[in-house]
């Protein structure tokens, strides 16, 4: 494979997978446990589901390692597992991929709210980073990939963590934002100018949101991101907001009406359109059939 920023570089539009954790709770995994100890207890179960994205079109597969911090993993009782955990995930998606598709080693918010807001030390914050990209860079991970975040200064801290670790190793960033009668704010207060501006400064190669909205509000997003300037932009929409079934959330969005609607963001010139929550296999096989339609128009 030609080297994935190159690809953007030249104009190509790659395709993400979606969501792990709508995958891992369909196959089994309970509410509620950490969704990293399946790295270790049944890592055929991440091979299994990276297999599914990869036949359905994704360039790009994610890892199980959004929680595998080791502050987050503290929550559990896990963090003296966290180099095994995030070492293992890499080596299951690179077991199905190989050098076909790049793993994008996922890298989630710490769990924790950072001072003067929180009781927790930045430093505290941007170490334990330090030692999770560690593992990931070093078990072979072709970018990494932090996401979901709403505190900017915590994404920061991420961005520079994966930079100290590599200077060259390509990272894509995304924020998670709210619609509000004043526009898109992340829960903590910020914009998407503030976003945009702070991401790139901080050394991301890819800017741009995931989860917490359907595919029309992210279409908005991804204008507005544009209009903060020319980075390569990445968008990961949810399958609409979910409602809840018999105790069991539902995502409404179907494949067809996602990518109906995702060829707006080839317009807009978004580089990765992937999916987040509630997203399946299918959703990403029909955003790859939009995609390779779209060279043919």
């Amino acid at each position: 494979m030609k080297p994935l920023l190159e690809r953007i570089r030249m104009g190509e539009t790659l395709v993400a997978d979606g969501a792990m954790g709508t995958m891992l709770f369909a196959k089994g995994v309970e509410s509620g446990q950490c969704p990293e100890l399946v790295n270790l207890n049944s890592p055929q179960l991440l091979e299994e589901i990276a297999g599914l994205y990869f036949d359905a079109g994704a360039d790009i597969l994610e890892t199980n390692t959004f929680g595998a911090s080791p502050l987050k993993l503290a929550q559990y009782g896990l963090e003296d597992k966290m180099a095994e955990m995030n070492r293992a995930a890499v080596r299951a998606a690179r077991n199905v991929v190989g050098e076909r598709a790049y793993v994008a080693a996922c890298c989630g918010p710490s769990g924790r709210i950072l001072k003067p807001y929180g009781d927790c030390d930045p430093e505290e914050v941007y170490d334990g980073f330090v030692k999770q990209m560690i593992c990931l860079i070093e078990a072979g991970a072709d970018c990494i990939c932090v996401e979901t975040m709403i505190d900017l200064a915590e994404e920061v801290l991420a961005v520079k963590a994966a930079r100290s670790v590599s200077p060259t190793i390509p990272v894509t960033a995304t924020m998670t934002f709210d619609a509000t009668p004043r526009g898109f704010f992340t829960v903590m207060g910020v914009t998407i100018e503030r976003a945009a501006a702070g991401l790139r400064e901080a050394g991301a190669d890819v800017i741009g949101s995931n989860c917490g909205n359907g595919i029309e509000d992210m279409i908005e997003i991804a204008r507005q991101f544009r209009r903060c300037g020319d980075m390569p932009l990445i968008i990961q929409s949810n399958a609409g907001l979910p409602e809840l079934k018999d105790g069991h959330p539902v995502y409404g969005e179907t494949p067809e009406f996602m990518a109906e609607k995702a060829h707006e963001l080839l317009d807009i010139g978004v580089s990765i359109i992937g999916g987040c929550c509630g997203t399946t296999p299918e959703h990403t096989r029909a955003i790859r059939q939009m995609v390779d339609s779209s060279i043919y128009e």
